[in-house]
């Protein structure tokens, strides 16, 4: 399984499947992070942490942790 923790910059994706339950799961889903989304990898900070997306038009930063629970294809 790779998750969006794996990509690198430059790279597009295609979200497969979010892990993860609850009230994450329903935050990502109201930051537009659905099955089938095209994201891609702008940049990521020097640590590593966050790293920032474009998605749907906007620009998203987004937290290791959080990305882990991002299966992607």
């Amino acid at each position: 399984m790779k998750t969006l923790k794996d990509a690198r910059v430059g790279d597009t994706v295609a979200v497969v499947k979010l892990h993860g339950g609850g009230a994450v799961r329903r935050r990502m889903m109201d930051m537009g992070i659905t099955k089938g989304v095209s994201l891609y990898i702008r940049k990521v900070a020097p640590l590593g942490d966050p790293m920032e997306l474009n998605i749907r038009g906007y620009e998203l930063s987004l937290r290791k942790a959080d990305a882990e629970l991002i299966e992607i294809a």
